[in-house]
């Protein structure tokens, strides 16, 4: 029996397997040790109690924390719908042949995307006069647009450079090069790094509640600082956090989503299949007709 062997690392042995997999179950122990003190820490410190839980079955606290997730998903909404548009322009203005336009693109996202989201956010909110929400808007668009420009940009530059040249060998215009060659197969490449980038952007709308935009955490936060209720830091957190990470996993399943429909689309496997050549035997038809 031959074993394939890999360019990339020697295949494991017998005694290496069982190395990892001591290596795996003392990992997996530790870990398990590990959430079973953090589980024994919350109940010695009587984060279990009813009195801390308590307050999650009135009617308005239910209330208050669907708002903040609704005005959390609304600040999200409002920064994907300018933040990829964003992106694309200035990705395109530093791909540009025409300087200006390159030099004043490459200033523009690395000037924002060198500031920290903070700054920005309070500079638009004090400085500005601009309300809570546009103010976490336009900082998340900023940043975000910005990070969002290079990874455009870095796509379309990651395509061979022959499929470029072969564009504009039948004729093609530079933009009609872009929207028909360079980009669509840059998309595949782009999307895990555009939905990561998504995924920060979600979790940054949680600094919204610095500015008083009352968001999901900012909800979480007045419960959790309330005398009335115990002051039931940890049961918030345990209740926002997996929201978060649910959101984000929704996120994650939607880019996967997108990833296999584009595979099936015929435009991304080459378009319509090409029928196979018939071998016809004997002389050419012309060769035919000229010995008659």
């Amino acid at each position: 029996m031959t074993v394939e062997s890999s360019a990339l690392y020697d295949i494991p042995g017998p005694k290496a397997l069982a190395r990892h997999r001591a290596y795996g179950l003392v990992a997996l122990v530790l870990i398990a040790g590990l959430i079973a003190w953090v589980v024994y820490m919350l109940f010695h410190t009587h984060q279990f109690t009813y009195a801390k839980w308590e307050p999650f079955t009135y009617r308005g606290v239910q209330d208050l924390l669907l708002r903040g997730l609704g005005y959390t998903l609304k600040a999200f909404g409002w920064t994907v719908l300018f933040a990829l548009p964003f992106g694309a322009l200035f990705a395109a203005g530093r791909l540009s042949d025409h300087r200006v336009v390159r030099w004043f693109s490459t200033l523009v996202v690395e000037f924002f995307r060198a500031m920290p989201l903070l700054v920005m956010i309070f500079f638009i909110f004090v400085a500005l006069k601009v309300q809570p929400l546009w103010a976490l808007v336009a900082g998340l668009v900023l940043y975000n647009g910005s990070v969002l420009a290079e990874v455009f940009r870095a796509g379309v530059l990651a395509v061979p450079k022959g499929q470029r040249e072969a564009a504009y060998a039948l004729g093609l215009r530079k933009t009609q090069v872009m929207a028909y060659v360079l980009v669509p197969q840059a998309n595949r490449a782009m999307l895990p790094a555009i939905i990561s980038q998504l995924v920060v952007a979600l979790k940054d709308t949680s600094l919204g509640f610095l500015i008083t935009y009352e968001e999901f955490l900012h909800a979480g936060k007045l419960i959790a600082t309330n005398l009335d209720y115990d002051l039931p830091f940890i049961p918030v957190v345990i209740v926002i956090a997996p929201i978060y990470i649910g959101m984000c996993l929704l996120l994650s399943w939607l880019a996967r989503w997108v990833e296999r429909r584009s595979r099936r689309s015929p435009s991304v496997r080459g378009g319509a299949p090409v029928a196979k050549a018939g071998v016809a035997l004997g002389l050419p038809p012309s060769a035919q007709q000229g010995g008659g």
